[in-house]
């Protein structure tokens, strides 16, 4: 899977670009803020629909514009699709492939892969429980494009419980609670399903983080040292996969803790207040990893991503966007090793000497909005 032409509408910086791309690795060297994330984070929306970088769509059309498109040509399989994306905030966004309309933007989901890593991963393992789940959660739908549609059906009837316990709240002793029971059954139904798919997705992403960090944290301790992520629910599990026990067991749980919920008007229970406990061998990794061995287990998060993803028979885009200067040389040197076989890499830093030789390939200098391939530069 690679992208062989790139072209942005009002995106971010860009007014207009048209730019080709090959296989292989690709460099864009550029100082801060002269766009050259922008880059690779237009190809990564269309992959995930959302920015790695913003929470909201509005920041990713250029000022003064109405709406931003990006338009690809990816090669997948020896075979070539048009992908498209329309983002237009405080309105629905407008997908397409091949030029013709999709009925939901979501139904995009599954044509480009595309994994991201990039300085702000760095609060998956310091951040919050919120940065977990979104982890989980992203890589979920790249394996398996429904569970966009499942996770987007969790959080509507989350939004609708938790209204209805807010109101309960307020009005006491006098609140009617018929319909209570009907968004336990909602919720407790999508919700069984995350939860059987992100324990199975851990299942299967173990062994490629412990594989993946012993590969790049570069040191004699870390081949000492298991690398692990461990699901922490918000409440005790049956010891099953399957998504109806789990269903029940959130019934359960909600129906042992209404009086709980009822006094906060907030649900306590479900996937959207669980975590995934990072650690490096006996410790966690927050509060206790060293900056440098944060970074490898960040790091290591996104590469066992990426060799899950190839495993189940794709080879996604690999995205390293401005994390070298944050790698000492041994850490580049085995991250380089590490994707030199990658079908497509995509760099972007601001100084060429942080990219280790291994990942150069063909270069791009980006300056004040314009894209210039390093050959185009020397002839011209």
């Amino acid at each position: 899977m690679h992208v062989t032409h790139l072209s942005l509408h009002d995106f971010r910086s860009y007014a207009e670009l048209e730019l080709d791309l090959e296989p292989g690795a690709s460099a864009f060297i550029g100082a801060n803020g002269q766009g050259k994330t922008n880059l690779v984070e237009a190809i990564d929306y269309l992959a995930t629909l959302g920015s790695h970088r913003v929470a909201s769509d509005a920041p990713l059309v250029r000022i003064g514009a109405e709406r931003a498109v990006v338009r690809a040509n990816v090669v997948r399989d020896d075979r070539s699709a048009l992908l498209e994306i329309e983002i237009t905030p405080g309105r629905s966004n407008r997908a397409r492939v091949n030029r013709g309309p999709l009925p939901r933007p979501r139904d995009l989901l599954g044509w480009l892969r595309s994994v991201v890593f990039s300085p702000e991963d760095l609060t998956l393992v310091k951040g919050d429980p919120s940065d977990r789940r979104h982890f989980l959660d992203a890589l979920l739908v790249l394996r398996s494009p429904r569970f966009a549609g499942v996770r987007a059906d969790y959080e509507r009837a989350l939004r609708q419980r938790n209204s209805l316990l807010k109101t309960a709240r307020h009005a006491g002793r006098g609140a009617n609670l018929d319909t209570l029971g009907v968004w336990d059954g909602q919720l407790a139904a999508f919700g069984g399903e995350l939860l059987a798919a992100r324990l199975a997705l851990l299942d299967a992403l173990g062994p490629y983080l412990a594989e993946a960090y012993r590969a790049v944290a570069a040191s004699a301790a870390a081949e000492r040292t298991e690398a692990a992520a461990t699901y922490k629910p918000s409440f005790t599990l049956p010891d099953s996969r399957d998504r109806e026990v789990l269903r029940e067991a959130m019934v359960e749980e909600m129906s042992r803790r209404r009086r709980d919920e009822l006094e906060r008007g907030i649900s306590l229970v479900g996937p959207h207040r669980d975590d995934v406990v990072l650690s490096l061998g006996a410790m966690p990794a927050k509060g206790y990893a060293s900056h440098g061995e944060s970074w490898s287990f960040a790091l290591a998060l996104r590469l066992a991503s990426y060799d899950l993803l190839r495993a189940d028979g794709d080879d996604p885009i690999l995205i390293l966007d401005d994390v070298f200067a944050e790698l000492d040389r041994d850490r580049r040197t085995h991250l380089a090793e590490r994707v030199a076989d990658a079908e497509q890499v995509l760099v972007t830093a601001a100084v060429a000497e942080d990219v280790p030789e291994g990942l150069r390939g063909r270069r791009y200098d980006v300056a004040a909005g314009e894209v210039v391939w390093e050959k185009e530069s020397a002839d011209g």
